[in-house]
């Protein structure tokens, strides 16, 4: 199977100073690289894209992290190796990515207090960028359905 659009870029060569400046924002180093891994991982998994998947799953292990952490990511809350901050980013991302209940905010007040425990105001503004970037490529994702890369 290919992309549906193999190389958008030709059409659009915009796309790659949106994408320069998507890298640049949410790579300020006030959220750490392996956080905003972990977290379009995580994203990949909720929107169930195969490809998002191993894509980070491959970006993780070549940072260096365990196989125990990549694949824990799908069970975090009961997984003991990640830190709190870690958490509190991982929490936010099922906020935003799965569907929303019926009887409340998807980003409740609690959450996001969890959240400024661990990151300052720069680094919320970029977790929230990390978050949105993590949509941005889930949805490319989606729609165009490359091939997931040979494991």
């Amino acid at each position: 199977m290919s992309a549906r659009i193999p190389d958008a870029k030709t059409h659009l060569p915009e796309f790659q100073d949106l994408v320069d400046v998507m890298v640049r924002v949410t790579g300020n180093g006030s959220v750490p690289a392996a956080t905003a891994r972990l977290v379009h991982l995580r994203a990949g998994q909720l929107v169930g894209s195969t490809y998002q998947v191993l894509l980070h799953a491959a970006g993780l292990r070549t940072a260096g992290e365990t196989e125990d952490r990549i694949a824990a990511v799908a069970t975090w809350r009961d997984a003991p190796c990640f830190t709190a901050a870690e958490r509190a980013a991982l929490a936010l991302t099922d906020a935003v990515f799965l569907p929303a209940a019926r009887d409340g905010e998807r980003v409740p007040d609690r959450l996001f207090a969890e959240v400024a425990e661990h990151y300052d105001d720069k680094a919320r503004a970029t977790l929230m960028l990390v978050l949105a970037s993590a949509g941005f490529w889930m949805s490319i994702a989606l729609v165009n359905r490359p091939a997931p890369a040979p494991a």
